[in-house]
């Protein structure tokens, strides 16, 4: 299928309406067939559950033109299986993980004109979502529903090459203990809003969020995961049952170990630790890894032996070894890979 006439060197992160997205309706207990429309719009009832009470859940992964010419996706049955956890949290009628899976093949199929050719640094940007469409007033679950999908071609995270980011320990809290961090819930992003917009205006990129029980530990930023290195070399990620399990993060995990031989730990991290750290990076769907530089806290800065200029040595590994695994430059394991075309 011939391209569409898109300058892809120069697309930014942000949405560009493609031809076809994939809708599914839940009434009466099931889920509908499902189906390819060309309609981006849609129409709810000013009282529906969405709208009243933040019913909705989502997922973000990405297709990719492989060096050989095929196009696939990463891992869509771990967004599946994420996507029914996050569901059934908010007492949402989970969609099937195989009818998810299958529903982002046939969105990126019917979208093939807009995946970005190999090496233009450009992907397609694929989200699931689901939300209550029926009439609720009273504090209730919906009764009603929409599973949705749409594509859009978005341009590499890091445009003009990787610039590490200066992140601030925000006073704010991202999540209760026993609340919904772990779930990819709208709810928990619109909570951020207002302190990455005071983190920007201060000049930060982002903020880093502890633990609100004991304001001690390291959870996550707004939308990523953390991974540090050690002096030594071992790879850290912070454990908690409070922060989104990434996709991307479990992956790099599984890459130090297999595929780089190295250590890794999943433990509590302690924001007094990060003075003895090596290198430190958010990890996510969009860049995979964005490298930390500098971290603030209440005006003492801690900076990472890595510096202000590149990715440290053992997350630019991490970064090259997983992009090379999803660009089809190394083998992928067993499951991780689905081929669309």
């Amino acid at each position: 299928m011939e391209k569409k006439n898109i300058d892809w060197g120069n697309l930014g992160f942000g949405y560009v309406q493609t031809d076809k997205r994939y809708v599914s309706n839940f009434k009466d207990g099931s889920w509908d067939e499902g189906t390819l429309t060309s309609d981006p719009t849609v129409v709810i009832n000013e009282c529906a559950g969405v709208l009243q009470y933040a019913q909705t859940v989502f997922e973000g992964l990405k297709a990719y033109t492989t060096e050989d010419g095929h196009i696939v996706t990463f891992r869509p049955d771990l967004n599946a299986a994420r996507l029914k956890a996050s569901a059934e949290r908010l007492e949402m009628p989970a969609f099937p993980e195989d009818r998810f899976v299958d529903a982002i093949a046939q969105t990126v199929a019917a979208n093939e004109a807009y995946v970005p050719p190999y090496g233009s640094g450009a992907t397609l940007y694929i989200r699931p979502y689901l939300f209550g469409t029926n009439p609720v007033i009273g504090v209730k679950p919906a009764d009603e529903y929409q599973f949705r999908v749409f594509a859009t071609p978005v341009g590499p995270y890091f445009k003009g090459g990787v610039r590490p980011l200066t992140i601030r320990v925000s006073d704010f809290d991202r999540a209760a203990p026993h609340g919904t961090g772990h779930i990819k819930a709208g709810l928990n992003y619109a909570m951020s809003l207002h302190a990455i917009v005071s983190a920007h205006k201060e000049g930060y990129d982002e903020n880093l969020y502890l633990d609100p029980a004991t304001r001690t530990k390291v959870e996550e930023t707004g939308g990523a995961n953390f991974l540090f290195v050690t002096k030594d070399g071992k790879v850290v990620t912070p454990k908690s049952s409070s922060i989104l399990p990434s996709i991307t993060r479990r992956s790099l995990v599984y890459v130090a170990k297999e595929y780089l031989g190295l250590e890794v730990e999943e433990r509590e991290v302690y924001l007094s630790e990060l003075e003895d750290m090596a290198e430190c990076g958010l990890c996510g769907t969009a860049a995979v890894i964005s490298p930390v530089g500098k971290i603030v806290d209440h005006g003492k800065e801690i900076c990472f032996p890595s510096g202000m200029t590149e990715m440290g040595p053992v997350t630019k590994k991490l970064y090259e070894t997983l992009t090379g695994i999803q660009m089809g430059r190394l083998e992928a394991p067993e499951g991780w890979i689905k081929v669309i075309k």
